[in-house]
């Protein structure tokens, strides 16, 4: 696909992710007593969130499930992902589900994703690509790095984020999922992010901090034991392109099973559409 077409099939992703068709500091909290020596045994909290990216790394893989919510003009959008993801080679697969329409109905079939270092890959996108045919996104030339754009984030993205932490505090010992996990609550700048993350990851995260009507990104984590990531609910904010007003979406990921199989195989060259794509059509 050459230049012209990866950037319509970039705009075209907008139309298909969170836009679809809409537009387009950290908290202070002391902990005190058991709270305050549990973090103490945790070690800092921010050095703890830099290291959480690297610690799924030796996780292997897990399951993942993800929501992503946007509430605009009075109507809440939730988008919701559910798949496997390879921490060691970043890649992952996970179908999405569009949310219904406004008479209630869903007319949209679920999309497949899979993600991979420096790209999007979209099965089922509708708008005129044929169905046993993929569309492939440069992550790094959406102005989100795909952090919203596909309607879910990159799991591994996510933790990548973390990696710019500039504040942080220890919240307290909770449960996700029946695991008992440390709650922190803080605030990355992306374009910290961008500068420690991995080579997929670096030129996305650094598009998103100039795209982002902010490059701070407030965050709640949870991490088990091993600090591997249990939740992940982060809030970005994006300028819708029409109104020109901030509009605030928050993501949040669910990693479990971890060590599950996540054999996920990328497109062959011959299986990605290299056509032209309808713009500002929603899938089918």
């Amino acid at each position: 696909m050459d230049r012209r077409q990866h950037g319509r099939a970039g705009r075209t992703v907008l139309a298909v992710g969170i836009m679809l068709g809409l537009g387009a500091g950290a908290t202070a909290c002391s902990g005190s007593g058991a709270a305050a020596e549990d973090v103490k045994g945790a070690g800092d909290p921010v050095a703890v969130l830099h290291r959480a990216a690297d610690t799924l790394g030796g996780a292997g893989s897990s399951k993942a499930s993800t929501s992503m919510e946007m509430a605009t003009g009075g109507t809440r959008v939730t988008i919701r992902g559910k798949g496997v993801y390879d921490y060691r080679h970043r890649l992952g697969r996970l179908t999405v589900v569009l949310p219904e329409d406004p008479a209630g109905t869903s007319g949209h079939r679920p999309i497949t994703e899979l993600l991979a270092p420096g790209a999007l890959f979209m099965k089922n996108r509708g708008a005129g690509v044929p169905a046993d045919k993929w569309v492939r996104v440069e992550t790094a030339s959406l102005s989100d790095g795909n952090l919203v754009t596909g309607g879910v984030t990159d799991p591994y993205a996510a933790a990548e984020v973390l990696r710019g932490t500039r504040t942080a505090t220890y919240v307290g010992r909770t449960e996700v999922g029946g695991t008992e996990v440390r709650h922190y609550r803080g605030t990355a700048d992306l374009n910290r992010a961008a500068r420690y993350a991995s080579a997929g990851n670096a030129a996305a995260l650094s598009a998103a901090a100039t795209g982002f009507a902010t490059a701070q990104v407030p965050f709640d984590v949870y991490l088990d034991d091993q600090g591997r990531i249990r939740k992940l609910r982060q809030r970005f904010s994006f300028v819708n392109g029409r109104q020109k007003t901030a509009v605030a979406v928050a993501s949040t990921t669910l990693l479990y099973d971890f060590g599950a199989a996540a054999d996920v195989r990328l497109p062959r060259p011959a299986d990605i559409y290299a056509g032209r794509i309808a713009e500002n059509e929603p899938p089918h």
